[in-house]
């Protein structure tokens, strides 16, 4: 261009200074652009960044609110827990006395059951010996009469004498023996 300025006559124009129709247009084209930036692009580019900033936020808040949720499921869980264990350490104690409660009455049992067979046994052998003594009651007092009736030399065949006899044969042996 510069060449064919110079060829056509006119002035020759100094590069490094814009020409002033060129800065108008330039200046009209940046208040344009400027405008529409301001107006359309600015505002949704905040909105984006308020969104995330909100979001962004909003996550930190929400993580926050987890933690301290979590923190007092913790705190609950923990406190549970001890209430459990005590529960459990106040079931095995409750249980330990019951064994005991169950340990003496089982044993209380067994001795009365113990005393009821020993007294049983001791009511058998009373029957017992009163039968033996009956039988041999009537044995001895049968050997007696018939060595009576050997020594006297006569029969005491007579059931009522010999019965009376031999009773007062016992009663003599009874006597003897108690002293």
């Amino acid at each position: 261009m510069y060449f064919l300025a110079a060829e056509g006559g006119e002035s020759t124009h100094n590069p490094i200074i814009p020409l002033w129709q060129e800065i108008v247009v330039g200046s009209v084209a940046f208040a344009v652009l400027c405008f529409v930036l301001m107006k359309f692009v600015f505002p949704r580019m905040e909105q984006t960044f308020q969104a995330r900033v909100d979001a962004i936020e909003g996550g930190i808040k929400r993580a926050e609110a987890a933690q301290a949720e979590a923190n007092q499921l913790l705190e609950q869980y923990r406190a549970q827990l001890a209430e459990a264990r005590t529960d459990a350490a106040k079931i095995r104690d409750d249980a330990r006395a019951d064994a005991e409660g169950i340990r003496q009455d089982i044993l209380a049992k067994a001795r009365e059951e113990s005393d009821r067979v020993i007294q049983a046994g001791k009511d058998a052998l009373a029957a017992e010996r009163a039968t033996i003594v009956r039988e041999l009651r009537t044995e001895v007092g049968t050997i007696a009469v018939d060595l009576a009736s050997k020594i006297v030399g006569e029969s005491l065949a007579d059931e009522a004498r010999r019965k009376g006899t031999v009773d007062r044969f016992l009663s003599g042996l009874e006597s003897t023996g108690a002293r």
